[in-house]
């Protein structure tokens, strides 16, 4: 046997919140041994949380769009029949597949899916191994597929346990007092017990006998104990809820619990056979809720338990290399394969989507790359052909069928096959939805939303809002939710948060706000608080957010948004040193979130930690994600501020930018069209496509440009104007596109002359003054200072109208210093009319 061995082993649905206090008591001594002499930390899933779909993407380091398992049953390829999902609809190789080319040997077992076995060099038992017959009456052969080498079916055969076989002594430990269940109740525990409880040990039998007996490098180990386990009676686990009778609750409380123990038991066992040169790891593909987010009776939608899963499963790694009783941050499920690839010196795939978990080493080395493994020649000990019979795992889809992740296939085939074929596509556009690869999900969903009965549209509806919103077109998604609300269909879902975020991407705050409140009483959990604190946080009221935010981090304290949202929301009330502390705990959660990084490097440089600021803003930029050329620009004025002297005032500091963009704003009327005319006198080039000609309201030019009206739906052209003076209003400028540097002119005139003066060109009265208007102009101005200061790559100056009339030298020396350039002032001096000073509102003292 080699000295570089990996054995990796998946508790599906291992969850920190239990796994925590069980540690404390001393309950879980396998699993602290590993912790206490290797690294440990949360593990992020994937969307939809399927166990095929996420095992398959620990697998291949790849998503499921890549890898081709969608679900929990595929199609056969006759189209004639279903089964449960198979190695065959895995398109992408395996690590035991890349190991098996590089003359590796690897034993598989339990993986989910992996029958039919692949002809892999080393040992495959598959996931059909331990589904057997609870009746002993009837025989459970080895069917075909399951085992390779096929000479070792004999050997281990035997080695499975049938649930008729279990005695009052394996099952005490999980129920004391099982003698007080009515055996032919219905919910009777000890059916779904004992079936998971044989499974596993029939797993856990096969896996310590090819330890024993066999040489390897890698091994995969696959358990689903806890999380089938969880699936039946995580809703007796303490604490009690008030819905489940005292009875049930005394009888079943105790599951979950020996749940874990057992688990780790076996995990023992699997210690004492390999060596301390063994790399050891473990790890779930999701968490389990074990609060009061359980959900006791399960709506009507495909794969239903699964809404019982959380975000974060578990990671624990120990071995020679491994750091020593560490916790990392920042890992996902893809990132396991490229981490076992360059533990065994192979380059990862540049497909592969995950990366590799440097952090866990002692001793590092730069990871190396392959354009893709499957663009390699050669023997991978893959599959040829089907060879499988559609309708010999009978066994496997009752069980899928018990646990709820699948409805009994409708008699009529045709009617099954074409609810199959929707739930994958429907899958895969979750996968596109999840990646935030809107456009490919929106194809899908848009083809499966011209589906008829007896298919149900209705959760296609709701995704395709969610796209709507991920795109910011908030019209649309509109008019999704009023065609969803027309739609009858037998499941009653929860459209408060999807309407929220529709009414506040239309502006409409208040009344997403008025919604949300009413979903809180309804039912409080910690994804409203989080929504309402958003509401707060948009309309400025920052004491309320931070409330709401509390409450949502004191339900739900590992929700990475929740920290973050908090972070923005303590800088706003200028708590810095407290902002850096919740950016920091959400990064510890999810380690690649660029816009906690950036919060942090905000709130950092707020402190005067000027250098830590910078790493903050670096990583951000380095992302390059929603945050990234804010965070460019950040660093940029970090990195001029360290090199500058101490009493350096970077606002009252100015110079040229390469590329940068001068915009010209204000409120309409503010004496915008006067700067652009000294800034073109002045020898700047502008950009104006002179489509509005001059009139009598503005008898020099409006100096526009036609596409900055629809700003707001499209930016790309922003690209014309670097090195250009453009005309932005106010209510545009926070739809500039900021990956450019800008320097905001912006023009300053009193309210009442702006007022009267746009009452006047539009053929108003302008004695007849507009409150409403003149209220609202009053509070955008308000808005400027604060939304500058939120964007570093903008450099923004006040400039006076009247002071421009009364003392244009002065203003013209001001404008020169910010844009950075020389410019022809004489020139720009000559365009100061006095005589155009009109519409002044002669009577303002009388109205004041």
């Amino acid at each position: 046997m080699g000295k570089n061995k990996l054995i990796l082993i998946g508790w599906d649905a291992a969850d920190w919140k239990i796994i925590g206090p069980l540690l404390a008591k001393g309950l879980m001594p396998s699993l602290k041994k590993l912790i206490d002499t290797g690294v440990y930390g949360n593990m992020s899933t994937m969307n939809p949380p399927y166990s095929p779909m996420l095992w398959s993407s620990v697998a291949t380091g790849k998503t499921p769009d890549k890898h081709g398992v969608l679900g929990f049953v595929e199609v056969v390829p006759n189209k004639k029949a279903l089964r449960p999902v198979t190695a065959n609809s895995r398109k992408s190789r395996a690590i035991w597949n890349i190991l098996h080319n590089q003359g590796y040997k690897s034993n598989v077992v339990g993986w989910w899916p992996s029958f039919p076995a692949e002809p892999i060099n080393g040992v495959v038992v598959s996931d059909k191994f331990q589904k057997v017959s609870p009746d002993p009456s009837k025989p459970s052969p080895v069917v075909k597929g399951t085992i390779h080498p096929e000479n070792l079916v004999d050997e281990l055969k035997d080695l499975r346990m049938f649930p008729f076989e279990l005695t009052k002594e394996h099952i005490l430990p999980f129920i004391p007092n099982a003698a007080a269940i009515v055996q032919k109740e219905e919910g009777n525990g000890l059916v779904p017990l004992s079936r998971i409880l044989s499974q596993n040990v029939s797993v856990h039998n096969a896996a310590t006998y090819l330890l024993r007996k066999t040489d390897w490098d890698f091994m995969a180990i696959y358990y689903d104990l806890i999380d089938h386990f969880c699936h039946s009676f995580m809703k007796y686990h303490p604490p009690k809820l008030s819905k489940i009778s005292q009875e049930k609750y005394d009888l079943y409380k105790d599951v979950v619990v020996g749940a874990y123990r057992f688990q780790d038991m076996m995990l023992g066992r699997v210690m004492d056979l390999i060596d301390e040169s063994t790399t050891v790891i473990i790890m779930s593909d999701h968490g389990f809720e074990s609060g009061n987010k359980r959900i006791l009776k399960m709506p009507k939608v495909t794969a239903a338990p699964a809404l019982d899963h959380r975000q974060f499963g578990i990671f624990v790694a120990s071995g020679p290399n491994i750091k020593k009783n560490e916790k990392i941050f920042g890992l996902g499920l893809i990132d396991v394969a490229p981490t076992i690839l360059h533990h065994f010196g192979l380059p990862v795939g540049e497909d592969m989507d995950g990366k590799v978990i440097l952090d866990i080493f002692k001793e590092t080395q730069p990871s190396k790359t392959i354009e893709s493994w499957e663009n390699v020649k050669g023997d991978f000990g893959e599959l040829e052909q089907e060879e499988v019979d559609a309708l010999s795992d009978n066994e496997t889809m009752e069980q899928l069928i018990e646990l709820g992740y699948i409805e009994r296939p409708d008699e009529k085939i045709e009617v099954a096959i074409l609810k199959t074929k929707c739930e994958l596509k429907h899958n895969l556009a979750r996968v596109y939805l999840g990646k935030k690869d809107f456009e490919n999900a929106k194809d899908i969903l848009s083809e499966l939303m011209l589906e008829k009965e007896p298919i149900d549209v209705a959760p296609y509806y709701i995704d395709m809002m969610n796209v709507c919103l991920g795109l910011k077109d908030f019209d649309q998604a509109d008019t999704y939710l009023k065609k969803f609300k027309t739609i009858k269909t037998e499941v009653k879902f929860n459209i408060h948060f999807i309407e929220a975020d529709i009414l506040v991407g239309k502006g409409k705050t208040k009344l997403a706000l008025k919604i949300l409140e009413e979903a809180k009483d309804i039912k409080p959990n910690a994804e409203v608080w989080f929504k309402i604190g958003n509401c707060y946080f948009i309309l400025q009221r920052y004491e309320d957010a931070k409330k709401a935010f509390d409450f949502a981090i004191e339900m739900e304290q590992d929700r990475a948004k929740f920290h973050k949202a908090m972070a923005e929301t303590l800088y706003e009330l200028g708590e810095y040193q407290e902002s850096a502390e919740h950016a920091l705990t959400s990064i510890e959660l999810i380690k690649y979130y660029p816009a906690a990084h950036y919060m942090l490097g905000k709130a950092l440089e707020k402190m005067g930690d000027l250098e830590n600021a910078k790493i903050a803003y670096k990583t951000a930029a380095s992302l390059k994600q929603k945050t990234y050329h804010r965070a460019e620009k950040a660093l940029e004025n970090v990195e001029e501020k360290l090199k500058a002297p101490k009493d350096f005032k970077d606002k009252n500091q100015f110079k040229y930018r390469k590329d940068q963009i001068v915009v010209v704003s204000g409120l309409p009327r503010s004496g915008t069209s006067l700067m652009m005319q000294m800034l073109e006198k002045g020898g700047m080039d502008i950009l104006t496509d002179k489509k509005r000609e001059a009139d009598e309201s503005n008898p020099k030019g409006y100096y526009e440009y036609e596409p900055v009206m629809s700003l707001h739906k499209d930016n790309a052209w922003l690209d014309k104007a670097k090195d250009k003076a453009v005309k932005i209003v106010a209510p545009l400028l926070k739809r500039l596109d900021f990956q450019y540097r800008y320097k905001i002119i912006f023009m300053n005139r009193d309210l009442n002359e702006v007022v009267k003066s746009q009452q006047k060109m539009i053929g108003r009265d302008p004695e007849t003054f507009p409150v409403k208007l003149f209220n609202a102009y009053v509070e955008q101005l308000k808005t400027i200072e604060k939304w500058k200061e939120k964007e570093p790559g903008i450099e923004l100056i006040y400039v006076d109208y009247k002071n421009v009339l009364e003392n244009p030298e002065e203003m013209i020396d001001k404008v020169e210093k910010f844009v950075g350039l020389e410019l022809n002032k004489k020139e720009m001096a000559k365009c100061i009319d006095k005589s155009l000073y009109r519409n002044i509102a002669v009577k303002a003292k009388d109205k004041t």
